[in-house]
């Protein structure tokens, strides 16, 4: 929980300073733009993915040196995609704004915002922006904050793609009505990865939920699996940043020709 709680301290301070420069009630008079529906992007049949666009990790450190966030987004919109995700962190994982509202502008897809909701100001926020999605982090937020969150976000007309990482969490998710729920193959205090840990939770995970795996999804081999255990969708990031080619590289994921 180191890690969380040291992003977690930075976020407060980030939110001080916004709310200093565009006070709640100017990000709540902005006009609010079109929203691309996410949940039923995650809904088409088969296995859908959510592909990352991530320029750095704090575990791996920078992953692509050369990314060009619209030219790799078209490239996923061009090979399978359903949604796309941008770090918009800028401390810890090199992203930014300004990456995500591009992307939004150059592809047609629903677009997440992955970041680390600690207010519901960041909500107001990413609305204004054109976002379609926020991530939600269920260890880093009280049950009455998931649940607030879950409601203004759908009373903002943003999905919200709730995150999990045991069976607590899992549970505590789906009580807060949350209709997308992703499993994190990641140990957010080891860093270790393992595909175990999505089909375990797979079953509490009711049928009428959007269930998303995320992390550690590098072949087609995993991502057929998870489809096997009755995922939705899966959301990858770090092995399309690495491959030489991230479009090709989602392509022969969902199992088309390498």
């Amino acid at each position: 929980m180191d890690f969380l709680r040291t992003i977690v301290a930075r976020k407060q301070d980030e939110l001080a300073d916004r709310r200093k420069r565009v006070p709640l009630e100017a990000l709540r008079d902005r006009p609010l733009p079109a929203v691309r529906d996410f949940a039923a992007a995650l809904r088409s049949p088969g296995l859908s993915a959510i592909a990352e666009i991530k320029r750095k990790s704090p575990s791996k450190g920078p992953l692509r040196e050369d990314l060009d966030p619209c030219e790799i987004a078209k490239s996923y919109q061009d090979n399978g995609a359903a949604a796309i995700s941008v770090l918009t962190d800028r401390e810890f994982f090199g992203g930014s704004p300004e990456d995500l509202t591009s992307v939004k502008q150059a592809v047609s897809l629903p677009v997440l915002r992955k970041d680390f909701v600690i207010d519901a100001y960041q909500l107001y926020e990413s609305r204004s922006m054109g976002v379609d999605a926020v991530l939600l982090i269920v260890r880093i937020l009280s049950p009455a904050q998931l649940t607030e969150y879950v409601a203004l976000a759908r009373e903002l007309k943003l999905a919200t793609l709730v995150e999990v990482h045991d069976e607590r969490e899992a549970d505590r998710a789906v009580q807060s009505g949350a209709e997308i729920i992703g499993v994190n193959n990641r140990n957010l205090e080891t860093f270790k990865v393992s595909l175990e840990t999505a089909l375990q939770l797979k079953p509490g995970i009711p049928a009428d939920r959007i269930a998303v795996a995320e992390s550690g999804i590098g072949s087609r081999q995993d991502a057929a699996r998870l489809a096997a255990a009755g995922y939705d969708a899966i959301l990858v990031g770090e092995s399309l940043m690495k491959a030489e080619n991230p479009g090709t590289k989602l392509r022969e994921l969902l199992g088309g020709t390498p």
